[in-house]
């Protein structure tokens, strides 16, 4: 996370090298007979669900909280007690006490498995997944197998791919959301900024650990020298959204 969004990032894959970079990984690196394209940018994954309102970062440390992958690390950073838990375990797990948090993906995933039933304090706005994306795989051989103009479809789909799911996800993302505040009695509040700022500092460490890999550090390099440009750029151009949200709609904000 070095100030480009998930959109920002899939550019860098098309046009920043990391289309190169991916390839290499597949199939000089880890020997892999498949083709791959990313598709569908994922909107920032909430900090998560909490049985009581967080305000300051202190609150965070000792709290049993479930995550995966490499924010898992991130959160242990911060002095989180972190435990790694498949979707269908995390509501026993809360019911029972073996986490006292959670984060799992974004409105509406949280709320078909029942997030709100057990928890009514739920953050938005963190460091830890912040920029993602899916990923489309095709057997290598078969791939290469069919003729270019099947092989540039799929790939063209792949991208097509990006303008459905993501506009699906803004519509159904804000419709749940809602629902969440207005019918489930939800307490949605943005997380503050100094938990922001320590996920950041949290960052720092364990990416010092896994640069010590030399393919690692190259992609990190790469995504950082192309966000250092494109998030330069876009920080400086866009429109204050949030003035405009809160001039049309003033008070709405929880924040």
């Amino acid at each position: 996370m070095f100030g480009a969004n998930a959109s920002q990032i899939l550019a860098w894959i098309h046009f920043g090298g990391g289309k190169e970079l991916y390839k290499e990984l597949q199939n000089d690196i880890l020997k892999l007979n498949v083709i791959g394209f990313f598709t569908m940018p994922m909107p920032t994954q909430p900090l998560g669900w909490f049985k009581f309102k967080v305000t300051s970062v202190d609150q965070l440390k000792g709290l049993k909280y479930r995550t995966v992958g490499l924010a898992t690390d991130i959160m242990q950073g911060m002095g989180l007690k972190v435990t790694q838990l498949p979707g269908g375990e995390i509501m026993p797990a809360l019911e029972k006490g073996v986490i006292d948090a959670f984060e799992f993906n974004n409105p509406t995933a949280d709320s078909r498995f029942g997030a709100q039933d057990v928890s009514k304090y739920y953050m938005l706005s963190s460091y830890h997944q912040a920029a993602e994306f899916f990923e489309i795989i095709f057997n290598k051989d078969k791939f290469e197998s069919l003729p270019n103009e099947h092989q540039a479809i799929l790939e063209y789909s792949a991208e097509a791919a990006n303008t459905a799911s993501y506009g699906w996800a803004m519509d159904q993302y804000s419709k749940d959301l809602q629902k969440l505040i207005k019918e489930d009695g939800v307490n949605v509040s943005r997380t503050p900024q100094d938990i922001l700022s320590a996920q950041l500092d949290s960052w720092d460490e364990v990416l010092e650990k896994l640069n010590k890999d030399p393919f690692f550090k190259k992609v990190v390099d790469s995504q950082r020298a192309w966000s250092e440009r494109v998030a330069f750029y876009d920080i400086l151009n866009a429109a204050d959204y949030k003035l405009a949200y809160e001039h049309y709609f003033p008070g709405k904000l929880p924040f």
